[in-house]
């Protein structure tokens, strides 16, 4: 009979070392589990989104969020903008990879009317805080524990990251589940101007 904390263990060392390669293997190393792109003329994949939020579809900004420091954010009041939700974690490498880029949009395109939103999954707000001030993060840091219903219905619970970009009529443009480009992120948002 096998040992249930010796395949506790093997499972944790197998992530371990799945996150360790892909923090080595850099920015560059595109992951796509799932990819939702919708421009006139294309069709989504409606089987990889849930909660109402697929390609064309209004997306559920029905939710209020407690940020880092404790303040009511709700996602409804960003309708009007473009909205880039970024669903990540302290503890998640390639969730850091990205957000270096977001920041940065967050400044080239502040004029341009993009709102960019990070949801940590499920780290304390200590955390997050600790977190945005290393990393100098100029967008809010919403806290996602305990916030389950928020997390399926953006189908943030078993990857992340997992970003949305959003179009100002809160209508669905693009999901990225897994790590993408900057590129990849800036050539999306581009478009939506």
């Amino acid at each position: 009979m096998i040992n249930t904390r010796w395949m506790i263990a093997a499972a944790g060392a197998i992530g371990v070392g799945v996150l360790t390669a892909s923090a080595l293997l850099g920015p560059s190393t595109h992951v796509r589990p799932v990819a939702i792109e919708s421009k006139a003329g294309s069709a989504a994949d409606p089987e990889h989104a849930s909660g109402g939020c697929q390609a064309d579809k209004r997306a559920n900004l029905d939710f209020t969020v407690k940020d880092m420091n404790g303040a009511k954010v709700r996602l409804a009041d960003y309708k009007g903008k473009v909205i880039l939700i970024n669903f990540w974690a302290t503890w998640c490498p390639p969730c850091k990879a990205e957000i270096p880029w977001f920041i940065e949009f967050a400044d080239k395109y502040r004029d341009k009317n993009l709102a960019v939103i990070g949801i940590s999954v499920d780290d304390s707000p200590e955390d997050v805080r600790t977190f945005a001030e290393e990393y100098k993060v100029n967008y809010p840091m919403l806290v996602g524990l305990g916030h389950d219903d928020l997390r399926q219905a953006y189908d943030a619970s078993a990857i992340i990251p997992v970003s949305w970009l959003i179009k100002p009529d809160g209508t669905v443009f693009a999901k990225a589940a897994g790590i993408h480009s900057k590129d990849w992120f800036e050539d999306k948002i581009k478009a939506l101007f």
